[in-house]
């Protein structure tokens, strides 16, 4: 499927989301957005189909962060219409309801970094529940080079990712974060050689889609919501969750093969 920039496939329960602006290399645009969200839109009506989700980009880059092209011209515009320049509007309008969708979505994602995540595109590939990169893929705050602060969430992610020095640190530096010492500071999860990325990650998007998906939902809630929570919050949270899970087929699947002595059988119910 084929939307604005964006190409959107399924294999079995799997969705493949891929970023496709080769040109300036999968750079966001107001266009991407929209294509974005039709995709999440297509995935969410098969929801009972889709039980992974993977984003990747295509050609060399994941993405490289807000297209800037008409940018500049589209800022001098609005300052003489307003008095100043609205730069985070499309914050508010476009990025942060993808966003939110996808840390609301009903299924795990896995993010396959084949090549540089700057800026946006690095908060993008942040929002993997699993992120794997190939090892020519770096990560790049890039905001303090056109004089403008993080955003899309990545001053919320990274400090607990990485830790408050080292996210501020790639805030004020804009230095890049090749992929091996991004594994290294615990911000990714896997790198692969740049030819089998793709191949691994269906891999792991495979096994998580044929897991429980029910509970793998719930998980990916309890973590989310877990560094804003009390303790006595998360008790409660893990309690409600476990109540919810403990009600699926699944769990019923899991107890019996457990207790036969073979894999379970999941169907995501």
């Amino acid at each position: 499927m084929q939307f604005k920039h964006v190409t959107l496939d399924f294999e079995g329960p799997v969705a493949i989301l891929k970023l496709d602006h080769q040109e300036v290399m999968n750079a966001v645009s107001t266009d991407m957005l929209g294509g974005l969200a039709e995709a999440l839109d297509e995935i969410e009506e098969r929801k009972a189909e889709v039980r992974c989700l993977v984003i990747t980009g295509t050609g060399r880059a994941f993405c490289t962060g807000a297209n800037l092209q008409g940018r500049n011209q589209q800022a001098k515009n609005q300052e003489g219409r307003a008095g100043r320049s609205n730069t985070g509007a499309a914050l508010e309008t476009a990025f942060h309801p993808f966003l939110r969708r996808l840390r609301n979505l009903h299924c795990p994602i896995v993010t396959a970094v084949n090549g540089p995540a700057a800026g946006a595109g690095m908060s993008f590939a942040l929002m993997g529940d699993m992120i794997l990169c190939a090892k020519s893929s770096y990560f790049l705050q890039a905001f303090r080079r056109i004089g403008l602060v993080p955003d899309c969430g990545s001053t919320w992610l990274l400090p607990r990712l990485v830790g408050r020095a080292r996210a501020i640190e790639l805030s004020l530096m804009g230095e890049k974060l090749p992929a091996e010492k991004a594994l290294e500071w615990g911000l990714v999860n896997r790198v692969h050689e740049d030819g089998v990325l793709m191949e691994e990650a269906m891999k792991l998007a495979t096994e998580l889609a044929n897991g429980p998906t029910v509970a793998l939902a719930l998980i990916r809630r309890l973590y989310w919501d877990s560094p804003e929570n009390s303790f006595e919050q998360q008790l409660d949270l893990e309690f409600q969750s476990q109540r919810v899970a403990g009600n699926t087929a699944d769990f019923k699947e899991g107890v019996t093969a457990f207790l036969e002595k073979r894999p379970a059988k999941f169907k995501g119910q």
